[in-house]
């Protein structure tokens, strides 16, 4: 059995070495670029990387299906470059492969922010089916927020991810600025509206969700941080979800 890993990146320079590094037990490693114009696609290159570059960017789930119709492998692992597979998540993996309880698995995946390792805020254990048989998954279409759909059975592996989402706050701002615009564009595509209200009130309950019913408060002000980021995300997307509504409905499918 072999094993593809296949990676989406755009100007992911600070991080890609080292996550490259990280799976380099694989069989082929495959990255999927959409347009860099840091030192992403040499540095992949100089790991051995198989690395194509793609003409548009169609969002997370079409890219991902992308770089996975790429893979040539019996098994697929599906990483993003601000992650790492330790040792133990790494023979796990092995294992996995050479004798296969499920068609896919859900890996835990530990993340850092501003140093600290985040175990509640809701991202721990976070769990992500990431490791499936090339013919039993596809990512969903959804241009943000996508996930793997996998036919056959489940199973968990041992060990996780260590994840290194935002270098700087600028990043998580802007993360939260795109994300925010695709979700609310995908949301109104699906027909979803919302009042003038409704950006207050999905703010302030994801505020509540995160810092006490998941008990971000045990992170530190990081978790404070977080829970208001979290927040300002939620009211993003519901603001410029009511603001979709309110244009002509011409302007509406050219701003989508």
């Amino acid at each position: 059995m072999k094993l593809s890993v296949i990676i989406i990146t755009k100007n992911e320079a600070a991080h890609i070495g080292d996550c490259l590094d990280s799976v380099a037990f694989a069989d082929e490693i495959v990255v999927l670029d959409s347009g860099s114009t840091d030192a992403t696609c040499e540095i992949a290159r100089a790991r051995g990387a198989r690395v194509e570059v793609s003409p548009d960017w169609p969002g997370f789930g079409p890219q991902k299906n992308r770089a996975l119709d790429l893979a040539a492998g019996d098994w697929v692992l599906s990483i993003d470059a601000d992650e790492r597979v330790p040792p133990e998540l790494a023979l796990s993996i092995q294992q996995a492969v050479r004798a296969p309880a499920a068609e896919g698995y859900r890996v835990a995946r530990l993340s850092n922010f501003c140093g600290r390792w985040i175990r509640h805020s809701g991202w721990w254990p976070d769990y992500v089916v990431r490791l499936f048989r090339r013919d039993a998954g596809r990512f969903t279409d959804a241009a943000v927020h996508e996930h793997v759909e996998v036919q056959g059975r489940m199973g968990t592996l041992s060990g996780h991810f260590l994840h290194y989402p935002y270098a700087t706050l600028e990043v998580f701002i802007d993360k939260i600025n795109r994300y925010s615009t695709e979700a609310a564009h995908g949301a109104f595509a699906r027909g979803r509206r919302t009042s003038v209200l409704g950006p207050f009130g999905h703010g302030a309950w994801t505020f509540i969700r995160h810092y006490l019913l998941r008990r971000g408060f045990l992170d530190g002000w990081q978790g404070l941080v977080l829970a208001g980021m979290a927040a300002t995300g939620s009211f993003y997307r519901y603001v410029k979800l009511y603001w979709l509504g309110k244009q002509p409905p011409s302007a509406s499918a050219d701003e989508a």
